[in-house]
């Protein structure tokens, strides 16, 4: 049996752009564009890169949330690609998602115990009468009071409200999470309370995550892999102490130039990218970074670099290496 539980082969999610009365397709945008993961059973894959790089997208593609428009998704040994709602619908239980904002993803009109025990419900997991039990067990696998499911998303902190969401996730006992953004909606202090709570909840159930974020010093403290993600690419994937200690990519080491340091006299160069992520729509010919890339030369802005493996677990895109 594979110890991989999720692997992606390139995967593509492009979008139509229509115009005029008849609604004319007049361009795609390149969402994701060959996209290939493997994630460990049991371990934790950072996806990461600057906002509208595809990374979310990704994510929700993989769980079929969006229909992709190629490639191939296999889940546990079993292609589910071609997977109508019928039978994502039993798959559901095995991969769940935690969303970004803990306030948009929750229904204000809902109760605590209503948004969590949804998933016991839908999936007639546990009789009405022993839901409540189960619900305040459930709340208080992520830190919460019991008597908190009478209340309504409102009354609770950023805090409070994420650890709600992952208690909704928790619910259907699933085997992968996808966390979109997880703490970036949290201050400092409550971003280290849920990357522990996250990781006792890996250590006790066995749960693989896959970590959607942009913050590369959050990502270190949690993250087995990363695959560092531009414009709908993978351009660097690897155990993320090698790809911390040393990046081969010139956007990783620039994403990494801009981590904070602790230490205020500690001297650093810092790379400052120049220009924006360019649009999705019409991506640049070659490499898709060689716009603003520094090390650019002459076959950059004509040949695709392919993602290689120039180290053991460590694989780069780029014409460089």
């Amino acid at each position: 049996m594979s110890s991989f539980l999720l692997e992606v082969e390139n995967l593509k999610k492009y979008f139509p752009v229509t115009k005029g009365l008849f609604s004319r397709v007049a361009g795609q945008i390149h969402a994701v564009d060959g996209v290939s993961l493997r994630v460990k059973t049991k371990r934790t894959l950072a996806l990461v890169g600057e906002s509208g790089c595809g990374k979310t997208t990704t994510g929700k593609t993989i769980l079929k949330l969006l229909e992709p428009t190629a490639g191939k998704i296999v889940y546990n040994g079993t292609d589910i690609s071609a997977y109508n709602p019928a039978q994502m619908k039993t798959l559901r239980r095995d991969m769940q998602i935690v969303f970004q904002d803990p306030f948009a993803s929750l229904n204000p009109r809902n109760t605590v115990g209503g948004i969590v025990g949804a998933g016991l419900e839908i999936h007639a997991l546990v009789p009405p009468k022993k839901r409540e039990a189960q619900v305040a067990a459930l709340l208080e696998k992520v830190g919460l009071e019991p008597d908190y499911m009478k209340r309504y998303p409102h009354e609770f902190s950023g805090g409070q409200r994420q650890r709600i969401g992952i208690a909704r996730a928790l619910s259907v006992d699933p085997k992968l999470i996808i966390g979109d953004e997880p703490f970036s909606a949290l201050d400092v202090s409550i971003q280290a309370q849920i990357i522990n709570l996250l990781e006792d909840l890996q250590k006790k159930y066995g749960l693989t995550y896959i970590i959607i974020a942009h913050d590369l010093s959050v990502v270190s403290h949690i993250a087995d892999e990363v695959a560092v993600m531009y414009l709908g690419k993978i351009l660097e994937f690897g155990s993320t102490k090698t790809v911390y200690d040393n990046p081969q990519h010139p956007y990783t080491e620039a994403l990494l130039s801009a981590v904070p340091v602790p230490d205020p006299l500690a001297k650093r160069r810092r790379i400052v990218l120049k220009g924006d992520v360019p649009s999705p729509l019409n991506p640049p010919k070659g490499c898709r970074f060689h716009p603003r890339c520094h090390h650019r030369f002459e076959p950059c802005d004509q040949l695709e670099p392919k993602l290689i493996k120039i180290a053991d677990n460590h694989l780069v895109a780029c014409h460089l290496r």
